[in-house]
């Protein structure tokens, strides 16, 4: 006897619903239960749809339904089985459970229901092979994205797969549905893939940083333990989403499609009006006074042209028994770079064999290509893009492959022992340092020995050319101007 389509559907939809809101009721969800049941939920929203499409392609299974779909699929069955496997595990505490348990458990429940859904879902010979697929792609990593957020594991790992679900969800989902048509065929992809990749670097970087700095994630249930003040956000507040109203302004300006136009114009109303009020007040309220001067001194939109000297301060150990290491420290000193210290690498309390960055905080550190990345963000905003483009993991991995092979690979760097007290330049002259409003030197880099007392000083403003002569402390503390003689 074959069931009632407007039952199998009904029913596809509302037990796991009502399940879902029972487990909720029993058991009310913490801040980051929430936000893993969120998380798992719309991983399965994202990867079940494209299961079924490849279904559906290769005959594992096919749908037989009227009303209610998109692009072929019931829509109702997809909420259903994405909360099936979100949702409903999370808040019912299938974390607390061994995770294979949870997989086969959820695998057996589908084996069964799967052969009940007819007629509405015709299973092909193979349909097993699509199930195992199933599992492999959509229900075994939303698991563990859940049971990682819940757990505070994996940050770096979670918020890349957060990084896909945003990136599907609120631009390759609705680009998909929209369709929109470029203008000059392939041309017209690769010049819309060229004017794409600033904003999305931009988003993407972001994100990064609140990994790195924050210690936290886009998630609102999920968020940074720290003010990020840092890497984009020292040069604007709201760099995701700015990249997304940018994308789809630029997308429906190349396509002449007024949807992807009211996208962009809906991202902002929602960036400038709802979230801006509602976030706002959280950050103002767990950050107070920092808040407060860092929402004076960054704006929300427009970006800055130099990053905010108020922004998180950091180191770069520059090699000075190196020419061209010595050289490449008096191109960033010319450049004041803000909230930027430059100390020699033979001074750092390990013996370093590339260029090294590091935050005062000692939240990142890079070494070589990172590290450059990481200091063109203290200049201003073009050298920052690039700087961001060089830290992606990819480029990174190219960029210090190509650097190695031509000849600015590692090197033995001699290990000095900073010295207590400044050492004065031999020209007799003073040696003056330019600090940031946190107080941190930003101008040279700092010679700690007799040996090195012979580099020019550096001078604040337009003469910043050489490099500054500063006490061993440097090395391992905020760097002090030395005194006049």
């Amino acid at each position: 006897m074959t069931a009632d389509p407007a039952l199998v559907r009904a029913v596809g939809l509302f037990v796991p619903l009502l399940a879902t809101a029972a487990a909720a009721a029993l058991r009310p969800p913490a801040r980051r239960t929430l936000a893993a049941a969120i998380l798992a939920t719309a991983w399965q929203i994202v990867w079940l749809p494209a299961l079924n499409l490849l279904a559906v392609h290769t005959g594992w299974w096919s749908f037989h339904a009227e009303g209610g779909t998109a692009a072929g699929l019931p829509v109702d069955l997809m909420l259903g089985w994405a909360l099936l496997w979100g949702a409903l595990p999370v808040l019912a505490g299938a974390d607390r459970l061994p995770l294979p348990l949870v997989v086969a458990a959820l695998t057996w429940f589908d084996l069964a229901a799967m052969p009940l859904a007819a007629p509405v879902v015709r299973l092909g010979g193979a349909w097993l092979l699509g199930e195992a697929v199933g599992v492999a792609v959509a229900l075994v990593p939303g698991l563990l994205l859940a049971r990682w957020t819940v757990r505070g594991r994996h940050l770096a790992v979670r918020a890349g797969m957060q990084v896909l679900l945003s990136g599907a969800l609120m631009l390759a989902g609705p680009l998909a549905l929209a369709a929109p048509r470029l203008p000059g065929g392939t041309t017209g992809l690769l010049t819309a893939a060229q004017l794409l990749a600033v904003p999305l670097l931009l988003g993407v970087v972001a994100v990064r940083e609140f990994v790195q700095r924050g210690g936290g994630t886009p998630v609102p249930y999920d968020p940074p333990v720290r003010l990020v003040t840092s890497g984009p956000y020292a040069y604007v507040r709201n760099p995701m989403q700015l990249s997304i109203t940018l994308s789809y302004a630029l997308l429906g300006a190349l396509a002449l499609d007024w949807r992807l136009l009211a996208a962009a114009a809906s991202a902002f109303a929602y960036g400038a009006g709802l979230a801006d009020w509602h976030e706002g007040a959280g950050l103002r309220e767990t950050y107070g006074a920092a808040w407060t001067e860092y929402r004076r001194g960054v704006r929300a939109w427009v970006p800055r042209a130099r990053p905010w000297p108020g922004a998180a301060t950091a180191r770069l150990y520059v090699a000075q028994s190196c020419g061209p290491c010595t050289g490449f420290g008096r191109w960033i000193a010319r450049r004041e770079p803000t909230g930027l210290v430059l100390v020699p690498a033979e001074t750092h309390p390990e013996r370093l064999r590339r260029m090294r960055y590091e935050t005062d905080d000692g939240a990142v550190r890079a070494d070589g290509v990172a590290a450059v990345g990481r200091m063109l963000g203290h200049l201003h905003l073009g050298w920052a893009v690039l700087g961001w483009l060089l830290v992606v993991p990819g480029v990174r991995w190219f960029v210090q492959l190509c650097a190695d092979a031509f000849g600015a690979g590692p090197r033995d760097i001699p290990h000095r022992a900073s010295q207590p007290e400044p050492v004065a330049p031999r020209s007799g002259g003073k040696s003056t340092v330019s600090r940031p409003a946190g107080g941190a030197a930003t101008s040279g880099l700092a010679a700690v020995s007799g040996a090195a007392a012979n580099v020019p000083a550096t001078v604040s403003g337009a003469a910043a050319s050489g490099l500054a002569v500063v006490s061993g402390a440097a090395a391992s503390g905020p760097a002090a101007p030395a005194p006049p003689r």
